[in-house]
């Protein structure tokens, strides 16, 4: 079937889903060839650190105006314009350890370019996905980003190994190249429009409505449900990139082994996320058209089954040895927390669909700060704990590492549970 026959709300979806897909090869991309990089060179996991948690700083700066953009000028265009910006990025910069200056300044442009994308993208749900259909197509959507993770952890160390870390780069830019193609060759017309629902004249009126209403600032920032969503992004983030960025180091380091050894067991821990995730939206779609719980039941409880899970495995990681033992927990761990993106993800759209793009701008700006947050006090936390053991390889130097995010998983779930609501407030 041509991709252009396809009902348009599914075609967005499926490009979407491509999209977050690609970013996420990106992230860890860089994470495994600037490792290699670093290591080679004698680099501290402080200043690795540092340098792994730049990108955040640039995607917290393009969150909330990421999420304007795409209210007043269109999704769409937003995510175009991010892509090839983020892929020029990657394409023209050298990656060279001891060139600080030029891999701060690219890092923090492919942040601010990402930053654009998914505030962009729920923007673009929001607006063609219709309310029965959300909590599976955002699930997918967003499960895009766990499959490019286990993808990048599968392939690119293999890469780096015989073609150089660079050549990571150069995979990436041109990943994110023709990902823009598609884009815009199905989410525009041959006179350069946007694609138009079926019902032009009631989704355009809509959709006008949209780019012309006055945003309530004031009364999205108070809201307790909007902050139960930021609390729990928050965390989400901080435990998502806390392994994304050091479960490479926690292989080679912590557990003295080579990634490229271990196979296909590398991408698991995103693989489970990538499932997780689809079980997830399904599940809640399902338990909603049946009416076997409301739409507030549905989010909290499926955020709270899949954050205290998550909670318990990451807490134990450290206790086991072996590659299997970790993979298995860091699988549970990621994939439980992917299972609550049916929770607070979702309730984006649930709580403000006509500015679900703003809400996620906010919320993801608390979840780019946790990266921040969480990824350099993780070097300096392993620093710290190397210069009392002298050895990464103890597992008392990674306890704390994973026991934040393990603490933090209980306090957002009771946070939701008490303060969200998958009810409209925001007319």
């Amino acid at each position: 079937m041509s991709l252009m026959k396809l009902p348009v709300r599914y075609l967005i979806v499926i490009l979407t889903f491509i999209c977050t897909s690609v970013c996420y090869i990106e992230r860890v991309g860089f994470s495994i060839a600037y490792t290699v990089a670093a290591d080679a060179v004698g680099v501290n996991q402080s200043t690795k650190g540092s340098i792994l948690s730049t990108f955040y700083y640039g995607y917290a700066c393009s969150q909330v105006p990421g999420g304007f953009a795409a209210q007043k000028i269109g999704g769409r265009r937003v995510l175009l314009l991010s892509f090839l910006l983020w892929s020029l990025t990657c394409a023209l910069v050298p990656l060279d350890p001891n060139r600080v200056t030029i891999l701060v300044i690219a890092r923090l442009l492919v942040g601010v370019a990402q930053g654009f994308i998914f505030p962009s993208i729920h923007t673009v749900l929001a607006q063609w996905v219709p309310p029965h259909e959300r909590s599976r197509s955002v699930s997918l959507t967003t499960s895009g980003m766990y499959l490019g993770a286990a993808m990048g952890m599968l392939l690119l160390p293999s890469l780096v190994k015989f073609r150089g870390p660079q050549s990571v780069f150069v995979a990436e830019a041109a990943l994110g190249a023709m990902w823009s193609l598609l884009w815009f060759k199905y989410a525009s017309d041959p006179k350069g429009e946007s694609l138009l629902p079926v019902n032009k004249k009631v989704d355009n009126k809509e959709e006008a409505l949209v780019k012309t209403s006055k945003i309530p600032w004031m009364e999205i920032m108070t809201s307790l449900p909007v902050w139960a969503i930021v609390v729990n992004n928050f965390t989400f983030h901080y435990a998502l990139y806390v392994l994304m960025n050091w479960l490479p180091t926690y292989f080679e380091l912590g557990l003295q082994l080579s990634l490229q050894d271990m196979g296909s067991s590398k991408m698991l821990p995103y693989l489970n996320m990538f499932v997780f995730s689809n079980i997830g939206g399904v599940v809640a779609d399902y338990l909603i058209t049946r009416r076997m719980l409301s739409v507030t039941r549905t989010r909290k409880f499926l955020n709270t089954v899949g954050f205290l899970v998550a909670s318990l495995a990451l807490v134990v990681i450290p206790s086991f040895r072996t590659s299997g033992g970790a993979v298995f927990c860091s699988s549970v761990a990621l994939g439980f927390l992917a299972l609550g993106r049916a929770g607070f993800a979702v309730n984006h759209m649930d709580v403000a669909p006509r500015y679900a793009g703003i809400v996620m701008g906010v919320s993801n700006t608390a979840g780019t700060l946790a990266g921040i947050v969480g990824v350099d006090l993780t070097g300096k936390l392993l620093e710290a704990a190397k210069a009392a053991n002298s050895d990464l390889s103890s597992p008392e130097s990674w306890r704390m590492v994973f026991f934040i995010p393990g603490l933090l998983c209980v306090f957002s779930s009771f946070v939701f549970l008490v303060f969200s609501t998958g009810e409209r407030i925001f007319e």
